[in-house]
């Protein structure tokens, strides 16, 4: 998260060679104070953004701003809130009737209607488009025959999604997904325009999207420029002339230009400044809950990780780590030391527990090393913990996470650093499935519910299962929460769930993030969202 000051310099500071080349806090004068464009630190997405192929953060927050689906969550309260959909009604958990808002538009005029989600979900879970995010619409009757485990489709599109009307079209699901609507705000059950699927080269060049902004221009590696859409439909309108997105490969070099003048708005404070950043901005720095959390996965599809002990080493490597200290003197307390695998801002009504995790989730040095030496030692004697090196302060609490292991296992080559220089090519790393031993591995939520913190991680072969851990118990229970029309119950069983994660120790989880930005003086009315992006419509300037 990020910040600026007022005065504009001369001449630009050069953030990162190649990287953002665009002068000054935004660009353009911004006339009455409700206009202007908002400059703010970004990385490149790893893939082109199609709705269904985006699952990490960068790329999530351009699809935030170019896209509207039939929910949106609160920016303030993460509640999924009807957007394009006038009504979504089901009898049953199972078959539910969509009807979509009248008078709708894509930004090139075209009209939203039933097909316009009906084609762009086809499009998403068909195996032959190769869609990060298909796993997704794996509950929709006729999945498996247009992405099957193996072989080609059977199928073009699902048997569950049916077109009734103009605006009107029904889902089948294969089984009750009482909560299913409240997934449906997540950018891969976004609409798309025909244009997407005519000329789809032309689209991923330009993406065309029927949210408060459209994209002007990208050049990868330096900027993506947005700019506010008038016809826009929502009540959600842009209140700035536009966007400015700037890449930037070190988070420490977006804080210097944010302080310098050259820079409106950072979303991620670098570590290393949080010790000054109060001096720095005063009130324009922002520290709030977010529903994120920093975890450590493990590569299950290397033999050496996946043994029959296993979870002894794992679970030895989480009692190795002195929490408390990092997040105190690391992150300066901004920072909770993580009791289980979800979020706070969930609640403990809605899954989150501050015991779940227990022992496994304390520092206890001599408990850690006897654990790792009954399962067996640390693979090769030395793990290598890889990050990406571009953004999010990851070097300097890796470098904390292995000292700690180091220290409580008594070596000091237990655990090394290993540093990716992209989050591009780290993320393309990670699916590839070449990591060579733990590996960063935060976790942003779609959608405010404890399910979305178990199933997209942890269930087999689901979509961001980047360590492919596998678990028929953990699988079972997922789907019978599910399948639990009542909240309260449901909720019970993914707990459940969790604790398989926890006994196994799936992924050692490590602290609960805040949000933390910092702004120009430039800028009014900046708040993160409970996804810590910053809610960009709704900032002014002047």
């Amino acid at each position: 998260m990020r910040g600026a000051t007022h005065a504009r310099m001369a001449a630009c500071a050069v953030a990162v060679a190649l990287a953002a080349t665009a002068c000054g806090g935004g660009g353009g004068d911004g006339g009455s104070g409700t206009g202007g464009i908002v400059s703010s630190s970004w990385g490149d997405p790893q893939n082109p953004l199609e709705p269904a192929n985006t699952n990490e953060v960068q790329g999530g927050k351009v699809l935030d701003m170019i896209f509207r689906g039939l929910k949106r969550y609160d920016p303030k309260t993460g509640e999924a809130k009807d957007m394009l959909a006038e009504k979504i009604e089901t009898a049953d958990s199972t078959n539910f009737t969509i009807t979509v808002k009248d008078g709708w538009t894509f930004s090139n005029g075209e009209k939203i209607t039933a097909k316009s989600f009906v084609d762009a979900w086809n499009y998403g879970a068909n195996l032959r488009n190769n869609q990060k995010n298909a796993y997704f619409f794996g509950y929709i009757e006729g999945y498996s025959q247009v992405h099957p485990d193996s072989g080609e489709p059977t199928a073009g599109t699902m048997s569950g999604l049916k077109v009734t009307g103009d605006r009107t079209f029904t889902v089948k699901l294969t089984q009750k997904f009482s909560t299913w609507p409240d997934t449906l705000g997540y950018a891969a059950f976004a609409p798309l325009p025909t244009a997407f699927f005519d000329n789809h080269a032309a689209w991923l060049s330009k993406p065309v999207g029927n949210g408060p902004y459209t994209v002007d221009s990208y050049t990868k590696g330096s900027t993506m420029a947005l700019r506010k859409w008038d016809g826009y439909m929502g009540d959600d309108k842009a209140r700035n002339d536009g966007v400015d997105l700037k890449v930037y490969t070190d988070n420490n070099t977006a804080y210097t230009d944010l302080v310098a003048g050259n820079l409106d708005l950072v979303d991620d404070v670098p570590a290393s400044q949080l010790k000054n950043v109060k001096a720095d901005l005063g009130d324009r720095y922002i520290n709030t809950p977010a529903g994120i959390i920093q975890t450590l996965a493990f590569p299950f599809y290397d033999p050496a990780w996946n043994t029959p002990d296993g979870a002894k080493v794992r679970t030895g490597l989480s009692m190795a780590i002195n929490r408390q200290q990092i997040t105190d003197t690391i992150f300066q307390k901004t920072r909770t030391p993580a009791k289980d695998w979800t979020s706070p801002v969930l609640g403990k009504d809605g899954g989150f527990s501050d015991t779940l995790c227990g022992s496994a989730c304390e520092y206890d040095p001599a408990e850690a090393k006897k654990l790792v030496t009954e399962g067996g030692g640390i693979p090769g004697g030395t793990m290598r913990l890889t990050y990406n090196a571009d953004t999010g302060s990851h070097k300097e609490w890796v470098d904390a996470v292995c000292n700690s292991i180091n220290n409580a296992l008594g070596n000091d080559r237990a655990c090394v650093g290993n540093p990716i220089g992209t989050f591009a090519d780290f993320r393309n790393r990670i699916t590839q499935s070449k990591m060579p031993g733990p590996f960063r591995a935060g976790w942003q939520m779609d959608y405010p519910l404890i399910q979305n913190f178990l199933q997209p991680l942890y269930y087999t072969n689901a979509s961001s299962n980047d360590g492919k851990w596998s678990n028929k118990d953990f699988d079972k229970l997922i789907d019978q929460a599910n399948a639990e029309s009542d909240t309260a119950k449901a909720v019970e069983t993914f707990q459940k769930a969790e604790e398989v994660v926890r006994d196994q120790m799936a992924a050692i989880p490590l602290w609960y993030q805040n949000g933390s930005a910092g702004y120009s003086q430039r800028l009014s009315d900046v708040s993160l969202n409970p996804f810590s992006v910053p809610v960009y419509n709704e900032i002014t300037v002047g």
